[in-house]
């Protein structure tokens, strides 16, 4: 009989251990589906970066974190309409004048970041930052970055500088938003 109740209770710690490492793996898988949604292709990229998925998962979370500590904040209205004429000025230098249009592009998106809050550290570090409210648009700013760079020593023609700007305007309209980033940083936080 003592032989019984102890293979039963072994049966019954096995599966009570299967179910903690079915219950673990769901929670793991659920929380790796969480941050690809909210990074969409910057998950994808950090784990090329990175070289695994839990090191990109630590990364993206740490980002995360940084970021909650930032004061963040919406433009208020005057600020966005003034940003807005401003980018509206330089797009309508570009034709007579894209490398100053691109260069003015890059410093106005600078600008807008740091009125925003995000702190103006190396570009990996900006992009990062502007990745965890702003994921689908982060492949613009890097895209444009490198055009930008590229620009730099010469090797970009017109419609190159052209195509920077425009991924520059895709964060800046991003950026521009009126009212919610940390309302809606709360509730991604959260999901």
């Amino acid at each position: 009989m003592a032989t019984m109740d102890t293979n039963l209770m072994l049966v019954i710690l096995m599966i009570l251990a299967l179910l903690a490492v079915a219950v673990f793996l769901h929670v793991r898988r659920h929380a790796s589906h969480t941050l690809e949604k909210r990074f969409g292709s910057e998950y994808g990229r950090a784990v090329d970066e990175f070289g695994s998925r839990s090191k990109a998962e630590a990364e993206l979370k740490a980002r995360q974190k940084r970021v909650e500590r930032l004061h963040i904040s919406a433009l208020s209205p005057g600020d966005a309409a003034r940003f807005d004429a401003a980018w509206k000025t330089l797009q309508a230098r570009f034709v007579d004048n894209p490398k100053g249009a691109l260069v003015e592009a890059d410093l106005l998106v600078r600008e807008l970041m740091q009125r925003r809050g995000y702190p103006m550290g190396d570009f990996e570090r900006r992009a990062a930052d502007v990745s965890v409210d702003h994921p689908g648009v982060v492949d613009h700013y890097r895209a444009a970055h490198e055009i930008a760079l590229r620009d730099r020593n010469g090797e970009v023609d017109t419609e190159g500088m052209r195509q920077a700007v425009i991924h520059y305007r895709a964060l800046f309209a991003d950026l521009l938003e009126v009212g919610r980033p940390a309302e809606e940083r709360q509730l991604r936080s959260q999901s």
